[in-house]
């Protein structure tokens, strides 16, 4: 895990410094910041990221990530400064202009805002060089041919095994279990390449995904950690979630809540962890899916896909940062996700299975019971439901809600729960007009 900031200009070490402790969580051993005559760039990394800071041929430069997925890399030569983001967002970018018009770029939104005019996102697949962006990737369908569904995904398989591989560094993993069939999936693979393997799951009291998660864990052999919260523990974590993660989007904050806790339980046991993350959208894993026409079906999946960005990969991103681990999303490599949009989607959806070949290619490595789990959102499957929505509707009144749903960029507020999201993130960072780099939920439930 790492944090970069920079800014195209040189002699600035002092800003960056002030930056980059504004994200020191996310890297606690080191701050170094380098310069040439054009621009200066610093990181905060731990102290397995040293090689996120190198000289190589007189180019200096930092990065988060070593690619493979994620990457966020800032690079100075003599041509000035190069910014680079990884293909689907797993690793967060953000930027914005001084009072002067240089750039200046950050790993988070709350290093910037107070050094910048408006805060941008830097778009995935991205390359910004000799002062312009430039995209390099763009996620389409590419249809293959002649293979069978075996062949599909016995291929699937080994493609997800070598993205799983090549990120374990030791013979002692973490991984976050849900208990739903991507989460086990990738768990059930890390497990067969490490002696031991740490599994987390959260919930309250008699939740699904408690009960589940052991079952996984006990079929693949984990060591495994159950974390039992209640909906005062979690709204009492808040100010918290809200902070790290950087939204006050209802469904984004409600999953990170038990992401956050349970991301905070596996930093006491590895400075890394693996996640199941960009499974339902590869696979078809959302009941909505189930209603659209096989035409349309790839073209959502590319939609919901591009959207991972600021939404779900944010979170996984935040709930570890936060607590100064690395999360690996396996589903995120371009291995892997490259193939999953070659395959055919009526082998995605078949007889109204989400994630059929999903679970094809994991039928020998995973519990009959996990394998036939049916697609649950993460704060539903936690036994959250709609607690926190009922506690959000005590705290807001209706004139309140009609009062302050319009927010000053124009945003509409979706629910109650949203405002009172909204009301801590205020507290955070203040208003702002400029928020196309914040992510919203598709197709979130508004009310009247």
């Amino acid at each position: 895990m790492a944090g970069i900031a920079g800014i195209n200009k040189p002699n600035e070490s002092q800003l960056i410094k002030k930056i980059l402790e504004k994200i020191s969580h996310r890297g606690k051993e080191a701050i170094e910041i380098v310069e040439n005559k054009s621009a200066t760039i610093g990181i905060v990394m731990d102290s397995n990221s040293k090689s996120n800071k190198m000289i190589f041929h007189q180019k200096l430069f930092v990065q988060d990530g070593n690619g493979d997925g994620r990457l966020a890399k800032a690079s100075i030569d003599g041509r000035g400064l190069s910014l680079i983001r990884d293909e689907l967002g797993a690793a967060p970018l953000y930027y914005g202009f001084t009072e002067d018009e240089s750039l200046c770029f950050a790993s988070e939104v709350k290093a910037l805002k107070d050094f910048v005019k408006s805060v941008f996102e830097f778009p995935p697949g991205y390359i910004f060089s000799n002062n312009s962006f430039n995209k390099y990737f763009k996620l389409k369908f590419d249809p293959m041919f002649n293979e069978n569904e075996t062949e599909i995904a016995n291929k699937l398989y080994s493609l997800l095994s070598e993205a799983v591989e090549k990120r374990i560094k030791n013979k002692i993993a973490a991984a976050w279990l849900s208990g739903g069939l991507d989460s086990s999936s990738i768990s059930s693979i890390v497990r067969k390449h490490v002696d031991k393997l740490h599994t987390f799951s959260v919930g309250l009291e008699g939740s699904p995904d408690l009960e589940y998660a052991k079952a996984a864990a006990e079929f693949i052999r984990s060591r495994h950690h159950e974390i039992k919260v209640t909906v005062k523990e979690l709204i009492k974590l808040l100010p918290d979630v809200i902070y790290h993660l950087e939204s006050f989007d209802a469904l984004l904050v409600r999953s990170s809540l038990t992401n956050f806790v349970v991301g905070k339980a596996s930093s006491d046991y590895s400075d890394a962890v693996f996640s199941g993350e960009g499974g339902d959208e590869l696979f078809a894993g959302y009941e909505y899916l189930k209603s659209l026409d096989t035409s349309n079906l790839q073209g959502e999946l590319i939609d919901i896909t591009n959207r991972l960005h600021n939404t779900a990969l944010q979170r996984v991103d935040r709930c570890s940062s936060a607590h100064g681990i690395t999360a690996h999303v396996p589903f995120a490599d371009p291995i892997v996700f490259n193939y999953a949009f070659q395959i055919p989607g009526d082998l995605k959806l078949k007889d109204k299975t989400e994630k059929w070949i999903l679970r094809k290619a994991m039928n020998n490595s995973l519990p009959v019971k996990i394998l036939n789990r049916t697609k649950a959102k993460f704060w539903e499957g936690a036994g959250i439901h709609e607690l926190i929505y009922d506690y959000a509707k005590e705290k807001i009144t209706d004139d309140d809600f009609r009062g302050e749903r319009i927010l000053p960029n124009g945003w509409k507020l979706n629910s109650k729960e949203e405002l009172l999201y909204y009301r801590i993130f205020r507290e955070h960072f203040g208003e702002f007009n400029e928020l196309s780099w914040m992510g919203r939920t598709k197709g979130a439930p508004m009310e009247k």
